[in-house]
């Protein structure tokens, strides 16, 4: 382990963790993938403003709620946090499993699938 953002944290490589995440992403069935239309995936150290403990977020208009009058827009972003998960997880194992749980996650919120119903299906 070691200190990170003031806070002990698993020992892995920023490309190691880059790795996990596109193993991460392998791993969601292929009709899933395919349906994923102008959005993005990208890791980031740190979520912006006092939410230090947020693992990932989706930014955009889920998958749901657009309409024939979507387009020209700029892509959907889901943001992996590399700080809260090594700071959350007590070993490399559980780091890369929180990553899948959390790729899961944010890639269910462009589907439009919210946190309630997440949690009830065990991806909260």
């Amino acid at each position: 382990m070691n200190l990170y953002d003031g806070r002990m944290a698993v020992d892995m490589t920023d490309d190691a963790f880059d790795e996990a995440v596109s193993e991460a992403l392998d791993q969601i069935p292929g009709q899933f993938l395919e349906a994923l239309d102008n959005v993005v995936i990208l890791v980031e150290d740190e979520p912006e403003g006092d939410n230090k403990d947020l693992l990932g977020l989706y930014e955009g208009t889920p998958l749901s709620e657009r309409d024939s009058l979507y387009g020209g827009v700029l892509p959907d972003r889901i943001l992996i946090y590399r700080g809260p998960l090594k700071r959350m997880c007590v070993d490399a194992e559980d780091l890369v499993e929180e990553i899948g749980v959390t790729v899961v996650h944010e890639i269910a919120h462009y589907f439009g699938i919210e946190d309630d119903h997440l949690n009830e299906l065990g991806w909260g």
